[in-house]
């Protein structure tokens, strides 16, 4: 299935299923099965507001987050239930969109899990949605970069679907753990997302900035679901003042920076919806336009870098015992990029735990396939590749992983 443009997305469910009930007494997505209507009234209403997919409400429906509500080994059947009801509150009017979101978790050596037990708790999700007959999938309100890869990777592995993949950062553009949203665009769209998304933290106003700044590295078109305004606290709520007519006053810079795909985050409702549809009368799509020609465009987890074509690689570091600390003095070179060499199985473990001191692009040297998909699999950003293998071995690497080579 091909994406259309403009598509108008939906609004806010949490904010939404505060006003109309929901108490926080129990998670959300158990509160939805056992309120079902209530759910199902606020797509209708997005719907009938101009939405051309609603999310269906399954943000917090992975293992991690069900299990920290003392639900064990339903994944499977939350997920299908809260798609039906998706499915039964617009049918086939819209597309429905399975919503993937954060687990919470860190890759060791900062948290305790490893990637790729990150991978196969999102695959769980994933594996369910499908089944369940989602259109497309909505990985939303991403702060790491490792969970954004985990569930892309877990989403294509079951599905051919559209997969949307959105960020929320601070207004500078970081996200929690310092991610430049630019390099989480730079790592994703090398993975063949077919859109890439900000959403949730900020209003409009502070939103179109970052808009501005993704248009000139994004090669795919842009999602916009900023929130009604910054949240204010009063009476010990929290509230969002920005009305939908102030709302959709920023719909043309998001149109200008190559935003294809529009919605409302927290405190959004179907009124922002009517009028951010009604925005989008005559809407033209510009595509975004890159800014760096033939020049080489690679990200770490954190930051992203242009570099020339040509590079040469001064010193190859070998896995070892000593590899964190050598990667901190190739830091301080004047080397363009670090070049790491994986030639043993035993160098992915060294490698896995190192890569973290990496704020250089990376340049992984190997003669090996399968080690070579392996230390891609663990690297958090956007590598570059040397060696002797050939371009039939690497073709699936660059589409699956975004390797340059």
């Amino acid at each position: 299935m091909e994406l259309y443009f403009p598509l108008v997305l939906d609004g806010a469910n949490g904010t939404e299923l505060q006003k109309r009930g929901y108490d926080g007494s129990v998670c959300t997505e158990t509160w939805v099965l056992e309120h079902p209507e209530v759910m199902q009234q606020i797509q209708r209403e997005y719907a009938e507001a101009g939405s051309d997919v609603v999310y269906t409400p399954t943000f917090g429906a992975n293992r991690v987050k069900l299990e920290e509500n003392g639900i064990f080994n339903q994944v499977a059947d939350y997920n299908r239930r809260l798609v039906a009801v998706s499915k039964e509150a617009v049918g086939d009017k819209v597309l429905i969109a399975g919503d993937i979101a954060t687990t919470g978790k860190f890759l060791a050596p900062v948290g305790d899990i490893t990637f790729d037990e990150l991978y196969d708790i999102y695959h769980e999700q994933a594996e369910a949605l499908e089944e369940a007959g989602v259109d497309m999938y909505a990985i939303e309100t991403i702060m790491t970069v490792p969970d954004a890869r985990a569930a892309l990777l877990a989403v294509r592995d079951v599905s051919d679907k559209p997969v949307l993949v959105s960020f929320t950062c601070d207004e500078k553009g970081r996200t929690l753990t310092g991610t430049d949203v630019l390099a989480a665009l730079v790592i994703l769209q090398g993975m063949e997302i077919d859109a890439f998304g900000i959403n949730c933290s900020t209003g409009p106003a502070e939103m179109a900035e970052q808009a501005a700044r993704l248009r000139g590295y994004a090669e795919v078109p842009l999602a916009i679901k900023p929130n009604a305004g910054l949240p204010e606290t009063v009476d010990g709520k929290t509230v969002y003042n920005c009305p939908p007519e102030e709302f959709v006053k920023y719909t043309e810079k998001f149109a200008e920076a190559g935003a294809a795909m529009f919605g409302g985050c927290c405190g959004t409702g179907p009124e922002h919806i009517r009028a951010l549809s009604g925005s989008l009368e005559g809407f033209e799509l510009r595509k975004p336009a890159p800014e760096f020609g033939d020049k080489i465009v690679c990200a770490t987890e954190k930051n992203v870098f242009i570099l020339d074509k040509g590079i040469e690689i001064d010193e190859v570091i070998r896995c070892g015992s000593d590899l964190e600390n050598e990667i901190r003095e190739a830091n301080k070179s004047d080397s363009p990029v670090i070049a790491v060499g994986i030639s043993l199985e035993s160098d992915l473990d060294e490698f896995e735990y190192a890569q973290y001191a990496i704020r250089k692009p990376l340049c992984i040297v190997c003669n090996d396939a399968d080690l070579l998909e392996q230390a891609l699999r663990l690297y958090q950003g956007r590598a570059l590749y040397a060696g002797e293998l050939t371009a039939e071995e690497l073709l699936p690497l660059i589409r699956k992983y975004g390797l340059i080579a």
